[in-house]
C-alpha cells in the first residue's frame, strides 16, 4: 500500500460524501435517519469515539451508535501530528501510553488498517539541570512499567538528530519505542471495523439535545430524528462542555488553537530523525514522509477558543526557540500550514469516567494534545465501563469531579483549589 504523508493529509481526507466514511465501508448513508433506539450512543466521530465503537462493538455490546456534526476526524482528530509515545511522569499516563502503543504496533491485525505506523523514537531536549533531574524521575516511572526510555547525553542526542547542536542541552530523553502514525487512517479504520461489527454510524448528524427525567437518561435529539437511549458516551473533543451541559454533566474543557507547518521538500531530503522536541520551549519537528519536516509549538500566548485559521504569527517564537537547539532549522522554508484544536482541561490530564449525578452519561475527552495517542487504550478502558468489567486501569482520579473546588480535607465547596488534579510534567 502507497505510504500517506503527513502533507497527503492536509488535502485528502480519505472520506467519501455517501457514507462518510472511505469508499466501500458499509455504515448506512450519511444522510439515513437516526434508529428510533440504541443501546448506547457515542457522541463524537474523532479517534476516540471511533475506538470506543470498535471496542463496544467487538465486544457484542448491543445497538452502538455513533453520530458526529460533521465528518469523521473533522475536529481535532484530523490535524494533530500523529505523536504516540509512553514518555509520561504520571503513572497513569505512561501505563495508558504504554498499551496503547502495543495496540498501534497491531493496528493492522486489530482492528486492521494500514496506519503508517513509524517507529522512530521520541527524544526529548533538555536545557538544564533541572530538567534533566525532572525526566531522570520520569524515566525511572516508566522503566519501572516496562517503558525502554533512558536519559542519552548531548553527542548521543546529536548522533540520533544530526540537526541537534550538542552544545546546545545539557541531556536528552529517549525512547526507541515511541513513534508516529497517520490519524486519518487510524479513526477510517476503527469506524470501518465498528460498522462490520455492527454498528451504526451517522455524520453530519449533530446532537442537538440530551433528554433526562428524573436524572436518567431517556433520548438523544438530532436534526435527523431522536433516539432513544439509556447511555450516551460523550467524545466531542473540544465541544465536550457543551455536550455535557445538555445532561447537566459540567466537563471542564476548554479549546485551544495549536499549529504545525511544513517545510515542503528539501533540497537535500532530511535524514531519518526522532519525533524530536525541545522541553523547555515546546518547539518541535519530525520527518514528514515526503521528503520535508514537519514543525510546530505550543504558542503560550494563545488565546482560547475555537479559531482554527493558519497563521504564521507563532513562527517568530519558534525559530527563534529551535535555533537555541538545532540552529540549521531556524531558516527552514514552510510552505504551508495547519491549525487544529486541543481541548484542554486545568491539569492537561483527560477526563474518562462516568457521571456522578446522571447515570450511564460516560465520557473520554479533554486529552491536551494526547487524544491520538491514547485513544486504543481508552477504548478498552470505556468498553469496560460501560460493560461493568475490570479494567485495566483504575480510571477514577481521571473523573471529571476531582476538579470539584473543595479545600483539603473539609469535602465542602471552597476556595478553587483543585485538590485532585493528576501531575504530569511531559506536556508539549
Amino acid at each position: 500500500m502507497e505510504r500517506r504523508t503527513a502533507q497527503d493529509r492536509s488535502a485528502d481526507t480519505g472520506l467519501s460524501a455517501g457514507t462518510g466514511l472511505s469508499a466501500g465501508t458499509s455504515t448506512g448513508a450519511s444522510s439515513a435517519p437516526v434508529p428510533e433506539r440504541a443501546d448506547v450512543v457515542i457522541v463524537g466521530g474523532g479517534v476516540l469515539g471511533a475506538s470506543i465503537a470498535f471496542h463496544l462493538a467487538e465486544a457484542g455490546a448491543g445497538g452502538v451508535l455513533l453520530l458526529e456534526r460533521d465528518r469523521p476526524a473533522a475536529g481535532s482528530s484530523g490535524k494533530p501530528i500523529g505523536g504516540v509515545r509512553a514518555q509520561f511522569s504520571d503513572p497513569l499516563n505512561i501505563r495508558i501510553g504504554r498499551r496503547s502503543l502495543e495496540a498501534w504496533r497491531a493496528f493492522g491485525e486489530r482492528p486492521g488498517a494500514d496506519i503508517g505506523f513509524e517507529s522512530v523514537g521520541y527524544l526529548f531536549l533538555l536545557g538544564d539541570a533541572t530538567e534533566r533531574a525532572l525526566f531522570e524521575e520520569g524515566v525511572a516511572a516508566q522503566n519501572a512499567l516496562g517503558v525502554p526510555s533512558r536519559i542519552i547525553g548531548p553527542a548521543a542526542a546529536a548522533a540520533l538528530c544530526p540537526y541537534l547542536d550538542p552544545d546546545g542541552i545539557v541531556a536528552a530523553a529517549y525512547c526507541p519505542t515511541d513513534g508516529y502514525a497517520l490519524p486519518r487512517e487510524a479513526v477510517t479504520g476503527y469506524l470501518r471495523a465498528a460498522a462490520r461489527h455492527g454498528a451504526e454510524i451517522r455524520t453530519h448528524c449533530p446532537v442537538t439535545a440530551i433528554e433526562t427525567r428524573g436524572g436518567a437518561l431517556e433520548a438523544v435529539r438530532t436534526p435527523r430524528g431522536t433516539v432513544r437511549t439509556t447511555t450516551v458516551i460523550c467524545c466531542a473533543g473540544a465541544w465536550s462542555a457543551e455536550v455535557g451541559a445538555m445532561a447537566g454533566v459540567r466537563l471542564p474543557v476548554t479549546p485551544v488553537r495549536r499549529q504545525i507547518a511544513f517545510t515542503g521538500p528539501l533540497d537535500a531530503p532530511p535524514p531519518r530523525i526522532p519525533f524530536t522536541l525541545d522541553f523547555g520551549s515546546t518547539a518541535y519537528f519530525h520527518n514528514d514522509g515526503a521528503g520535508g519536516l514537519l514543525l510546530g509549538m505550543s504558542d503560550p500566548r494563545q488565546e482560547p477558543g475555537f479559531g482554527r485559521e493558519f497563521s504564521r504569527e507563532w513562527l517568530a517564537p519558534f525559530r527563534e526557540a529551535v535555533g537555541r537547539r538545532a540552529p540549521a532549522l531556524a531558516a527552514m522554508p514552510v510552505s504551508h500550514g495547519w491549525a487544529g484544536l486541543y481541548e484542554t482541561t486545568p491539569d492537561n490530564n483527560a477526563l474518562i469516567g462516568e457521571a456522578a449525578d446522571v447515570p450511564r452519561f460516560l465520557y473520554a475527552t479533554g486529552f491536551s494534545g494526547h487524544g491520538f495517542l491514547q485513544a486504543p487504550a481508552v477504548g478498552e478502558l470505556v468498553r469496560d465501563l460501560y460493560l461493568g468489567r475490570e479494567p485495566f486501569l483504575d480510571v477514577g482520579p481521571l473523573a471529571a469531579t476531582r476538579f470539584d473546588a473543595r479545600p483539603a480535607g473539609t469535602g465542602k465547596e471552597g476556595d478553587g483549589r483543585h485538590d485532585g488534579a493528576r501531575p504530569e510534567a511531559h506536556i508539549i
